[in-house]
């Protein structure tokens, strides 16, 4: 089955070919670090791990590149005496490591931070001048800007002339050409950190935020690669730079451009700017982290989330269902387990390989639960064993299976081993009772057992409890 991808540059569904099927390639821009990660910050790194797992299903190896701007004048902005500009962007960074891990996202092939790669930006901005494409400010401040009236391209990603653009806002005008040329350089300023500035031909200063991606990416993965990812809010102006100077340094640069929508708080865009946002660390603590993941990849990756109370109970709901069932499954289905052939069922191939169809392959998911849960109560365990192993494996792709290693509670604590030894104490006081046919002592002690909020389940292998909810 082909897979398909929205393509924002083409502005449709593309059949996705990779250059290399050995080894795929994805440059996804990651955070600017000048404070910690709110949800939108996790469900865009979560879209792409969703994507990342898929490629690496299909084709077995996926070379993922995820950078951290550590250098902006976001992090000098937000600096102080007492925390220095770079110990503030690595403090920030070990939050956004931190939130990525809890809802189970893979960490990049390669994370370089962008102040590692500022030769990689000088010999990209050398190149570029040497082109004819950028030009270094007649004030002898030190900026260097790219030329957007001379890339003949410009605009191509989101397909908008360059007099309707509006004046890039990322260095002082006052050496421009063009109101929308924006800067590759940045010469340093007195009022800014003398240690946040690099020697350059040009003079000391800083690199502009589009060039540090371009440099990057080509760094990491070469001058033509698969995928370049990002949120929706990226598109203009950072991708739309990043394609022209990549370009018109004479590189391929990425061959699909895919997005993924925003979070939103009553339908505006969840930003620090706008003060709407809620911390990663906070849904975090209040939320079980699987609950988050599922939440935050329940709904398609280009739709904009809108996130209420009842996005966490329902996604705890859906887990309830996947994590009884494959337990009971496992429980019940041994007497007779029979032979399940590999491989995940075509729906779900055909959800995922359509624009990696998320919604859809839960659904996948769950009707193989109702499936199986439908032969487990006819006592059909031979037959309950597929859909079982099937949700097992479509749960592990989308790494929200609630019995992986990763998500396991840590049930050897002291109340989980006092609480099941009291009701497998009962447990075995109600077998005795119905062994000596005292039916009205074995109800009460099932009674007794349910009004705590347990419910028992009688089979073959034994009777199992389970907390209701």
């Amino acid at each position: 089955m082909t897979l398909r991808l929205y393509d924002t540059r083409a502005a449709e569904l593309r059949d996705f070919v990779p250059l290399d099927p050995e080894n795929v390639t994805m440059y996804v821009c990651g955070p600017t670090v000048q404070s910690g990660p709110h949800i939108g910050h996790v469900r865009a790194a979560l879209s792409f791990d969703l994507l990342r797992r898929w490629l690496t299903h299909r084709y077995g190896r996926v070379t993922f590149v995820r950078n951290v701007t550590d250098i902006d004048d976001k992090v000098l902005a937000n600096a102080t005496d007492a925390e220095p500009w770079w110990a503030l962007a690595y403090r920030m960074e070990q939050e956004f490591t931190a939130a990525y891990a809890g809802v189970g996202i893979l960490a990049p092939t390669y994370e370089p931070r962008a102040t590692a790669s500022v030769p990689q930006m000088q010999e990209l901005i050398t190149t570029l001048i040497e082109r004819g494409h950028a030009y270094v400010a007649p004030d002898r401040s030190g900026d260097v800007y790219f030329d957007v009236r001379s890339w003949s391209e410009y605009g191509a990603l989101t397909h908008q002339s360059i007099d309707a653009m509006e004046a890039a806002e990322d260095a002082d005008p006052r050496g421009k050409r063009n109101p929308q040329d924006f800067a590759l350089w940045k010469g340093a300023k007195p009022e800014e950190p003398a240690d946040a500035t690099w020697a350059s031909p040009w003079g000391a200063g800083r690199p502009g935020w589009h060039i540090e991606c371009s440099a990057m990416s080509k760094r990491y993965l070469g001058a033509e690669f698969d995928i370049h990812g990002g949120g929706l809010d990226l598109r203009f102006p950072h991708h739309e730079n990043e394609l022209a100077q990549s370009t018109a340094a004479g590189d391929a640069f990425a061959r699909y451009w895919v997005h993924n929508g925003l979070v939103t708080v009553g339908g505006q865009k969840m930003s620090k700017s706008l003060g709407n946002f809620t911390l990663a660390a906070d849904v975090l603590a209040e939320h079980d982290p699987l609950v988050v993941r599922y939440a935050l990849a329940a709904a398609h990756y280009r739709s904009s989330l809108d996130l209420t109370e009842s996005s966490w109970a329902e996604a705890e709901a859906a887990l309830g269902r996947i994590r009884t069932f494959l337990e009971r499954g496992q429980r019940l289905a041994k007497p007779g387990w029979g032979q399940a052939k590999e491989g995940l069922p075509t729906e779900f191939w055909e959800a995922m390989n359509d624009d990696l169809g998320v919604p859809r392959a839960l659904a996948v998911i769950h009707s193989s639960i109702r499936s199986g849960n439908a032969l487990l109560d006819a006592g059909k365990y031979d037959e309950a064993k597929q859909d079982v192993m099937d949700v097992i494996q479509m749960t592990g792709v989308l790494g929200v299976n609630p019995h992986a290693p990763e998500w396991r509670t840590n049930d050897s604590s002291a109340e989980a081993s006092a609480l099941d030894s009291l009701i497998q104490t009962m447990i075995t006081q109600r077998a005795q009772a119905r062994a000596d046919k005292d039916w009205a002592a074995a109800d009460r002690i099932r009674d007794a057992i349910a009004a705590a909020g347990i419910t028992l389940e009688d089979s073959p292998a034994g009777t199992h409890w389970s907390i209701d909810g």
